[in-house]
């Protein structure tokens, strides 16, 4: 089973991950903006992290790059969770150093396949 922590300040979007999530066998940690999301990788080891980049508290690029100084998740595929347009996104996720990006709103038929591909990528490259 892997742990997930999605950051994300949208309750409705967050608990609609988390139930695919549960639903595939992963853990899910919830967290509602960027400070939460930090303080629970204290908590936590995640296998992936999900960040929204349009937090109420802080910027996805400060958020992403917080993270990325966090030794302990050297390896952990952290993946851009957005509502702009695909191709901004892609380009912003990018420039953030993110290891790729996921589109609102999600299909939920094909959201816990694009998670299992992320977290499959991060074991394979280990």
């Amino acid at each position: 089973m892997s742990h997930v922590l999605v950051i994300e300040d949208n309750l409705s979007n967050a608990r609609l991950v988390a139930k695919l999530l549960n639903h595939a066998g992963h853990e899910v940690t919830l967290a509602e903006d960027g400070e939460m999301g930090l303080t629970a990788i204290s908590d936590i080891q995640p296998d992936l992290i999900l960040v929204d980049l349009g937090l109420p508290d802080m910027d996805g690029q400060t958020v992403v790059a917080l993270l990325r100084q966090e030794s302990s998740l050297n390896g952990v595929p952290i993946i851009a969770f957005t509502a702009w347009p695909q191709a901004t996104a892609y380009h912003m996720a990018q420039a953030y150093g993110c290891d790729g990006i996921i589109t609102k709103p999600i299909d939920t038929r094909t959201f816990p396949q694009l998670i299992a591909d992320y977290l499959q990528n991060a074991k394979a490259a280990q």
